[in-house]
């Protein structure tokens, strides 16, 4: 009889899963009638989420359909809407609406996060994000239609709330964005509202220095120890009692794992992330694996866990997606480990943060750092390509983001 492996997610941990698990049933010998191996998303393409930022953003996305078809994953379309962890089961909703059930002997939950959106008065009525491809496309678009309002500090004013990673590259590049649509001679403001004491929270000491001489060059405003309680289709009003008129309000302040983990029964964090153990398995279900945003996931043997990052997201598909194949194949699983850990800061026309470590060592800074960050976002983050020989090897768990 045919083993079903069931990868739910297209994103960055959903496709190594897919990779992953293709690759160890082509190392064992197993043909896809034996085990078949199936990745369920609403498109098979991959969004170059880290890339969210920048302008454009319609086109930063990339086919999976071809490397898929090389490799014997099977593709369903559709979005998964309920699962069934008992009857082992997914229910799967097309584009059209009609309903369909799709069983598994292992399920990988490679479901992803989304942004985490309180309920600030005006916040989904004038609040925009980076966090998806449709908001990114929705911000792109309301930043053009700013060329057809007269020039007010309203219109030439951008408040970003949140001051952590994805907060600072939307900061950093909307200066240049903004000129590019209103011209060079728009008085452009952009601020930062953080509520943490500091910038870039969890950076750490070493490198905020850099980050804030870059907002300084740049001409981005903080003001920290603040949070936004107001918006309206004329500006934000923040904590401290501060008004701010502005057009664009870019919210940036915090993620949650995808709801569909809260319909599985079992541990999950203060992010709604699954609890997993070494193998990436959920313990009170040992036929669901979760990964990527999903899961809460221990690097190491120091106390330190994956975060919600691209970085972090690969190497988690990768050892889901092996393990879940080893699970049903019958041969030993590979723990989980993830040592290494860099970021790669956008900082716009101040150019990029590269460190290494946990502890945050400042490696690269300026165009040096910069050179690396193009080539992280437009060479090493995409998926491999439709060779099937080239596309198993790139899904070696222990060699996928070995920095």
């Amino acid at each position: 009889m045919q083993q079903r492996l069931v990868i739910i997610g297209a994103g960055f941990a959903g496709m190594y899963a897919a990779l992953s698990a293709a690759r160890l049933r082509d190392a064992h010998g197993v043909s896809p009638d034996k085990l078949e191996i199936s990745l369920v998303a609403p498109e098979p393409t991959l969004v170059v989420r880290p890339r969210l930022y920048e302008p454009k953003p319609e086109t930063l996305t990339a086919r999976l359909d071809g490397v898929l078809k090389a490799i014997d994953v099977t593709y369903q379309r559709g979005r998964v809407e309920a699962v069934d962890t008992t009857a082992r089961s997914i229910e799967i909703v097309d584009a059209d609406g009609r309903r369909r059930s799709s069983r598994y002997d292992r399920l990988v939950l490679a479901i992803g996060s989304r942004l985490f959106r309180p309920n600030i008065p005006g916040l989904a009525e004038y609040g925009f994000s980076v966090d998806q491809l449709d908001d990114a496309v929705a911000l792109d678009r309301h930043l053009h239609s700013l060329a057809d309002r007269p020039a007010s500090k309203a219109r030439d004013t951008v408040v970003v709330a949140g001051g952590g990673f994805t907060g600072i590259e939307a900061a950093t590049e909307m200066p240049a964005r903004l000129r590019a649509i209103l011209g060079d001679r728009a008085d452009i403001r952009v601020i930062i509202v953080e509520r943490g004491s500091a910038i870039a929270p969890d950076m750490g000491a070493s490198p905020r220095p850099i980050i804030e001489k870059a907002l300084q060059d740049l001409c981005i405003e903080a003001r920290l120890g603040a949070g936004v309680t107001a918006l309206d289709k004329d500006g934000v009003t923040l904590t401290s009692g501060e008004r701010i008129e502005c057009a664009t309000v870019i919210w940036a302040a915090g993620m949650r794992a995808a709801p569909l983990t809260a319909q599985i029964p079992a541990e999950r964090d203060n992010f709604g992330r699954l609890l997993v153990d070494r193998d990436l398995r959920i313990p009170q279900i040992p036929t669901v694996f979760a990964t990527g945003d999903a899961a809460k996931a221990a690097c190491d043997d120091e106390g330190r866990y994956a975060l919600m990052s691209c970085q972090h997201a690969t190497r988690l598909g990768a050892f889901a997606g092996n393990n879940a194949a080893a699970d049903l194949l019958g041969v030993p699983l590979s723990r989980y480990h993830q040592e290494a850990y860099v970021t790669c800061l956008d900082l716009g026309a101040a150019g990029a943060l590269f460190t290494r470590g946990w502890d945050r060592r400042v490696e690269m800074i300026g165009a040096e750092a910069k050179k690396t960050k193009h080539e992280i976002n437009t060479v090493w983050i995409y998926p491999p390509k439709a060779d099937r020989d080239a596309a198993l090897a790139s899904a070696d768990p222990e060699r996928v983001t070995d920095l």
